[in-house]
């Protein structure tokens, strides 16, 4: 028997090592491809009937808007794009986007889209009627539309054109314009300039009333903004793309407020005080058609006023304040309640982003939720059931759980379970959500749930994903804790498959860092950038990340201490890190250390090389900001305050002041048509290494936008960071 035994002992042995060498290879065509892309269940739009969802689905020859049953998953198709046929267009409508009218008999189709900036498009719009199947165009104009919206009663639309906001009676197709003073790089009615949009996240800015009788809207005054200018390559003489750019401590936009009457055919102008150098981040109708929300803040951004405005005369009552030491986060979490007596508000006032109830004089009647961690996402409030329901970090930093709440602050009940990240897709009624579940080493499943957490059904489970990576060698992850003195950091190590703990490994770490945000989640990782990872990682590296202080999810106090000091504090939290994670770890090679990130991961790469260039010899920028003096003001007055108001924080953060000391290997990219980070960060950090002599590789992406795209950019971007790490880390 012993015989036996040894000798199935030995053929195991050597059936380990060849059934581990069939496991497949990553290879780097596997970064831009989507091979490792989960399936998911796009473009989910709740109807008003809580029991059915739309969404748009592409066939082999069409685009169709099906309906879907909740429960049986089947479905019928109400529109598809062969079906939209209007005069004087020779080829079907190829459906973009769409939008139902209140009762759901008519959709407004988008199409044609044009991409402007991050968040802005312009666009032809349709309008179909479902119940006579007729399409008819929603302009005659020739020219494209932005932010079209039916009216609460269907029966009206509004929209933006050349800087003005029009109005059109879908019966008698009659145009009217509310604003007439709309001028090119200098006044824009019912849409943002570029730096609302970019920093604020919105692009619409009008807004119906919710009987459908008035219009809310900006009115952005940037004649007195300066032109930024980028040079379009590609023809003899190349052109230029002009837009208005508000650089730190430079003029902003002067921005006012209207409602516009549609019965008086009148705009009245909201007080919202005499001081012009302000923000105007959200307005909001109440459930009062006569009362609009404002919320306005001062330059700085550490001061935030909620009024209420009575659109019938302008004036304007301050009912809420809140204040900080740092900044005050913009969030969109402002509910009025239909009782027209009550509003949900969230904001980090407790320390970590909670919950509040408040009454219409704006006094706080309770804190909802409280803790030591944060609502993340505040997904509505139930006026039936009473309950709100949110996602948060009660569980972990590192996760997103559902809970249902009381609006009293009773029956908190955690309606997701496991160990990952979640997010939620909720009913407009509150009876059925979507949940979207994901861990590190499992790919994202789709389920339908009831109000109560109760699981109906599962709509995508990835089974061909999760079959897929079972086939390839894959790099683990190990989620670490790093106990700084400062500080106890989350983190990240990704091993090769074949990892042994006796070998030293060179080691990349990715960091982004900036203000709120996250690297370290325990997330399924798809997508170009963490395929990237697991491929240099199956090169025979470590990859590791570190989320230092000012990132996100972990309370006021954790991100709010870098205010005036970004690229200080932060940068100490990564070199830190590193300096640990050497002294720690013997498979960590402290002779090979590189850094690379995006963005503000770019300039961060940038310091962490130029700061400690005893500890790491490898870098690479994509897209850094090089000196916040050049970055647009809202973005970098909030952290920073103004140039003229912090001039040795500007100059302590900026990559420029230490370009001297940047040693080693350092690659710095960047796109000439970044709307966002200018090409002109890179160009003055080039102009400084030149001078002071220090030698380094760098590339640029003709026209590529901040996000380097297009034609095989991004493919070309990888390639040549791959062969870049590979040779000199």
């Amino acid at each position: 028997m012993k015989k036996i035994f040894l000798f199935i002992f030995a053929i195991g042995w050597l059936i380990q090592p060849t059934l581990a060498q069939e496991k497949k290879q990553l290879a780097f065509e596997h970064v831009v491809d989507q091979t490792f892309s989960p399936d998911e269940i796009r473009s989910v739009n709740w109807m008003q009937d809580g029991q059915f969802y739309t969404a748009l689905e592409r066939t082999q020859n069409d685009i169709e808007l099906r309906k879907y049953n909740i429960l049986e998953g089947d479905y019928e198709v109400l529109v598809s794009a062969t079906d939209l046929q209007v005069d004087g267009r020779e080829k079907p409508i190829p459906i973009q986007g769409y939008q139902f009218s209140s009762d759901e008999k008519k959709i407004l189709i988008k199409s044609d889209v044009e991409q402007i900036w991050r968040r802005s498009t312009r666009e032809n719009y349709f309008v179909h009627d479902l119940e006579t199947t007729e399409t008819k165009k929603l302009t005659q104009s020739n020219q494209k539309q932005q932010y079209a919206q039916l009216s609460p009663l269907g029966n009206k639309a509004a929209f933006v054109q050349d800087n003005d906001l029009y109005l059109v009676d879908l019966e008698t197709g009659e145009e009217k314009a509310i604003t007439e003073d709309g001028k090119f790089n200098h006044i824009i009615n019912g849409a943002t300039d570029w730096v609302y949009e970019e920093e604020f996240g919105i692009a619409k800015a009008w807004y119906w009333s919710p009987d459908g009788n008035r219009i809310a809207f900006y009115r952005f005054d940037e004649s007195y903004v300066k032109e930024f200018f980028m040079t379009d390559w590609g023809e003899l003489y190349p052109g230029l793309t002009r837009f208005k750019y508000p650089k730190a401590g430079e003029k902003n936009a002067i921005v006012k407020i209207g409602v516009y009457d549609l019965e008086s055919e009148e705009t009245t102008w909201m007080d919202v005080g005499s001081e012009n150098d302000q923000y105007i981040p959200r307005i909001n109708w109440t459930k009062d058609p006569e009362v609009l929300a404002i919320r306005w803040m001062n330059r700085l951004q550490n001061k935030q006023d909620l009024m209420l405005a009575d659109v019938n005369t302008g004036d304007t009552e301050i009912i809420k304040t809140e204040t900080s030491d740092a900044w005050v986060d913009v969030n969109d979490d402002l509910k009025f309640l239909e009782n027209q007596e009550q509003f949900i508000y969230v904001s980090e006032e407790s320390g970590y982003n909670h919950i509040y109830l408040y009454d219409m004089s704006g006094r706080q009647i309770r804190q909802i939720t409280k803790g030591n961690w944060e609502v993340t996402n505040y997904l509505g409030y139930d006026e039936n059931s009473d309950k709100i329901y949110y996602v948060s970090t009660e569980e972990s930093p590192l996760q997103r759980h559902l809970y249902s709440i009381n609006i009293d602050g009773s029956g908190k009940t955690k309606l997701s379970d496991g160990e990952g990240w979640n997010s939620i897709n909720m009913s407009r009624d509150y009876e059925y959500y979507i949940k979207t579940t994901s861990s590190p080493g499992n790919p994202p499943t789709y389920t339908l749930h009831k109000g109560d957490g109760t699981q109906v059904r599962m709509l995508e489970e990835n089974e061909m994903l999760e079959q897929r990576l079972s086939e390839y060698a894959m790099p683990s992850k190990e989620y670490i804790e790093i106990p700084l003195e400062q500080a106890t950091l989350n983190g990240y190590i990704m091993k090769p498959h074949d990892f042994d703990p006796q070998k030293e490994y060179p080691t990349l770490f990715y960091v982004y860092g900036g203000p709120g945000s996250q690297t370290v989640t325990k997330s399924f990782s798809s997508g170009q950038r963490a395929t990237w990872h697991k491929y240099i990682a199956e090169q025979g590296y470590i990859v590791v990340s570190v989320d230092n202080r000012g990132t996100g999810a972990r309370g006021r106090d954790f991100e709010k201490q870098i205010y005036k000091k970004l690229g200080q504090y932060e940068v100490v939290d990564q070199i830190d890190a590193a300096k640990y994670l050497t002294e720690t770890y013997d498979f960590i090679d402290e002779d090979r250390l590189g850094i690379w990130g995006w963005s503000y991961g770019g300039y961060m790469s940038s310091l962490v090389l130029a700061q400690a260039n005893d500890l790491f010899d490898t870098a690479i920028a994509v897209a850094p900001v090089t000196n916040w003096r050049f970055y647009d003001t809202i973005y970098t007055e909030r952290f920073m305050q103004t140039p003229q108001m912090n001039p040795e924080g500007y100059k302590k953060g900026s990559p420029i002041t230490y370009a001297d000391q940047i040693e080693g290997n350092y690659l710095l990219v960047h796109g000439t048509g970044d709307d966002n980070v200018h090409f002109q960060n890179s160009v003055e950090l080039v102009n400084k290494l030149v001078a002071e002599g220090v030698q380094f590789e760098s590339m640029y992406y003709p026209n590529r936008s901040h996000a380097i795209y297009g034609g095989n950019a991004r493919k070309h971007l990888y390639k040549m960071m791959s062969n870049f790490i590979l040779e000199n880390l």
